[in-house]
């Protein structure tokens, strides 16, 4: 809490983060912004070590192998009997204690790879992009557009926007500049579907689009904490205003004496519930 009585984590959510915007000339045009509830910066920083963590375990080939004594050829005759040379006792020259021998507790072919939850890697891409915003090393352009196709004029565009370390993160409709862009040593070209916390981290600068930095809000906005408390509340408003529309259907069909499914009156010769007890009496 600050001096005012608010909440530091809630100011922080509710405050939204503004990056430079360029247009396809290249030409600062304003602001752009970023939604605060999404790209949080108060999020726990160790979520960008577990998730840099997983994604190199990840990357891990886990070919290493080593051979046991049952794995080693050769070493099935015993080297000498049991009792009499002075020398210890053997059974087999691969034995690990030997030279040539098997290899005890060796690495064999294993999966290094993990998942960490859905919930921590969402926060954890949040807050990477929200750094590189917050630190002015996050530039957002309304398009991609190149006059050719050309490697030497995508480093030419990727300059004038004082860019040199770039991630540059690309969509479907940017095909011609990643394609341009692609064989950049300096630079490297992601797709949106790709767009993972190592990269993210691994380069000084971020670029990419309005269109691509709105796709990515709307993805971590709809899977983002509190998204499922938001689901089950509309989802239950929707249940109470369906079922207070059938009441008032219910209420203002139904006639006394009536059939309560149709509001229409009973068939001649069938007696209702009412008559059925009048006659009792």
């Amino acid at each position: 809490m600050d001096e005012s009585g608010v909440s530091v984590a809630a100011s922080a959510e509710s405050a939204r983060i503004q990056v430079p915007l360029f247009s396809a000339a290249h030409e600062r045009t304003g602001d752009f912004e970023l939604s605060g509830k999404v790209f949080r910066l108060g999020a726990d920083p160790s979520l960008l070590h577990e998730a840099v963590r997983m994604q190199l375990a990840r990357r891990r080939s886990g070919t290493a192998s080593t051979k046991t004594r049952g794995l080693i050829s050769g070493g099935g005759r015993k080297p000498w009997r049991q009792k009499g040379t002075g020398r210890a006792r053997s059974g087999s020259t691969r034995s690990p204690i030997w030279r040539h021998g098997g290899t005890i507790f060796g690495p064999l072919p294993r999966d290094y790879s993990y998942k960490m939850p859905k919930k921590a890697w969402r926060r954890a891409l949040g807050l990477a992009i929200a750094d590189r915003a917050a630190n002015g090393n996050m530039i957002v352009v309304e398009g991609l557009e190149l006059t050719e196709v050309k490697t030497k004029v995508a480093l030419a565009a990727l300059g004038a926007l004082g860019l040199t370390h770039a991630l540059i993160v690309v969509d479907k409709d940017d095909a011609g500049f990643a394609r341009a862009a692609r064989n950049l040593a300096a630079h490297k070209v992601l797709a949106l579907a790709g767009l993972n916390v190592f990269d993210v981290l691994n380069y000084d600068q971020l670029l990419m689009t309005a269109k691509t930095a709105r796709a990515i809000e709307a993805r971590l906005q709809s899977n983002g904490p509190g998204a499922r408390e938001r689901n089950e509340a509309e989802q239950g408003q929707s249940a109470a205003e369906s079922a207070t529309r059938g009441q008032g259907q219910e209420s203002a069909g139904s006639v006394p004496g009536s059939d309560s499914a149709t509001g229409s009156p009973p068939p001649e010769g069938q007696i209702t519930g009412e008559a059925k007890a009048e006659d009792g009496q």
